[in-house]
């Protein structure tokens, strides 16, 4: 079955993080990725960002780290050098043969090879070129190199991340770099539906600070109206209490009471009815208010229970509830298999037959993601897509 981007050839000139998650998704909708990879340097950063590598057939580590797996599986590798004249002009033939172009140099880092965007925008009118950087294109920051740690400070997260006495804290995984990276697939879906419709294409400019800055949701807009800054709490909400995590006797749960209903089936579950009644914790706001004094009340109520009996307990009286899980819990899970959230794809390259990557969260009934090449060696497709586009000299 042909995926929704069926047809669509994109050029990949990116690496680490953002950007091959941008290609990886296009890819996994069905557009053909080339994933342009240095020569000089055995391609893309992350292929060496390990333990653990992939073993390959002879027992030995591959260039397949578990990190470069996460995002590039569904392109073909190609090694070409645009530091030299030969690579510029074959990255400017492979462009004009593709729709998209998503690069993450420095801000003007293509210009002084001819790959800059005001450069393939003038060769074809109709190419949607994107754009990914650490502050953008534009701003007094924007010759500032951009990673995740950092977009994670500049952009207020860790401010808002760990506990109240602790230090300013990031986020587990680099999700910045991989907010960045779907803020840029929606910009290249939206310049593609604009070219289809008028054959013009453009520059998509995105940056891991503005898209990290733009997922502060309702911590942000919380400062915008009120000018507080506000406080790390752990697990706690800034909005809604109770709404965080609360020790068992035997391990943790996740509690989230959205609304008073919630909060007084919760209260008949821990045996106080009468907090749901005390106008200092009968609505939301209340228990904004007065947030120490009811978490000391229900915080030794709920560490008596075993975490199975809070769950069980608390679903039955339809208040959200849930574990805490480890990733061994989490892949093992029944609902994990169910929603095919773990990738199996063959390879040739490993010992086991197969690599397992996480699966893609898109369902769509027509034209579902597929999964049609595993992370790819590095230039292991060179010669094939080579011997197809031919540099223009």
């Amino acid at each position: 079955m042909a995926g929704a981007l069926d047809g669509l050839r994109i050029l990949d000139l990116s690496r680490i993080l953002a950007g091959p998650t941008c290609t990886q998704l296009l890819g996994d909708l069905g557009a053909e990725v080339i994933k342009i990879e240095n020569p000089a340097t055995g391609g893309d950063d992350t292929r060496s960002w390990g333990p653990p590598f992939v073993e390959g057939v002879d027992g030995e580590p591959t260039d397949l780290s578990a990190y470069f797996m996460c995002a590039n599986r569904n392109k073909l590798s190609v090694a070409v050098d645009i530091a030299t004249v030969e690579g510029q002009d074959t990255i400017r033939a492979l462009a004009a043969e593709c729709d998209v172009v998503i690069e993450n140099f420095k801000p003007g880092g293509l210009a002084k090879y001819g790959l800059d965007a005001d450069t393939l925008l003038a060769a074809d009118p109709a190419l949607v070129y994107c754009s990914i950087s650490g502050f953008g294109q534009t701003g007094p920051n924007a010759s500032k190199p951009g990673y995740d740690l950092m977009a994670q400070g500049f952009g207020g997260i860790m401010s808002l991340t760990g506990e109240p006495d602790g230090e300013p804290m990031k986020v587990g995984v680099g999700v910045a770099d991989v907010m960045c990276g779907m803020y840029a697939t929606i910009g290249i879906l939206a310049a593609l539906r604009h070219r289809d419709k008028t054959g013009e294409g453009q520059h998509i400019d995105v940056a891991l600070v503005d898209s990290q800055i733009a997922w502060l949701i309702n911590e942000g807009v919380n400062h915008l109206t009120n000018g507080e800054l506000p406080k790390r709490r752990g697990n706690g909400h800034p909005n809604i209490v109770p709404y965080q995590v609360f020790a068992t006797s035997d391990g943790h749960v996740i509690v989230a009471v959205g609304n008073d209903g919630q909060f007084r089936r919760f209260c008949a579950f821990l045996d106080v009815p009468h907090l749901a009644d005390d106008p200092l914790y009968a609505t939301n706001p209340a228990r904004l208010a007065n947030r120490d004094a009811l978490l000391a009340m229900i915080v030794p109520l709920i560490a008596a229970r075993p975490m199975d009996d809070v769950i069980a307990g608390l679903e039955a009286r339809k208040v959200p509830v849930g574990p805490v899980q480890t990733l061994d819990q989490v892949f093992g899970s029944a609902q994990v298999k169910a929603r095919d959230m773990i990738a199996t794809i063959p390879t040739n390259d490993a010992k086991s037959g197969d690599v397992r990557v996480i699966g893609n969260p898109l369902k769509l009934s027509k034209t579902p993601v597929t999964y049609r090449r595993a992370p790819p060696r590095f230039g292991q497709d060179t010669d094939h897509v080579l011997g197809e586009i031919k540099p223009k000299r």
